[in-house]
C-alpha cells in the first residue's frame, strides 16, 4: 500500500480505537467492578448479617456453609439460599 492508502485509512482506525475505548470504559469496566463487588460481599458474609436477596427477601443469616446459607426470615422461619442469591446487606 502507498502512503495515501494508510493515510486515507488512519482517522477510520482512530475512530475505531477510541469507539472500542468508550465501549470498554462505559460498559465492560463498570460491569466487571460491580461483579467483583459482589464476590467479595459473597465471601465476607457470616452469621448474623442482616441481608436481601435477589428476590427481595429480608432476613438474618442464621448458618453458612461453602455454598449455601440459612436465612431466618420471621421467628422460627428459616429458609435456605445458595449465596449467589445475595443482593445487597441491610444498614
Amino acid at each position: 500500500m502507498s502512503n495515501l492508502a494508510w493515510h486515507n485509512l488512519l482517522p477510520i482506525l482512530v475512530f475505531l480505537l477510541l469507539m472500542v475505548l468508550i465501549f470498554w470504559g462505559t460498559i465492560i469496566r463498570p460491569q466487571v467492578q460491580a461483579q467483583r463487588r459482589h464476590e467479595a460481599l459473597i465471601k465476607d458474609l457470616k452469621v448474623g448479617d442482616r441481608i436481601i436477596t435477589a428476590g427481595g427477601i429480608h432476613g438474618q443469616i442464621v448458618k453458612l456453609t461453602e455454598d449455601t446459607f440459612t436465612l431466618e426470615i420471621a421467628p422460627g422461619v428459616r429458609v435456605v439460599f445458595d449465596r449467589r442469591a445475595v443482593r445487597k446487606r441491610q444498614e
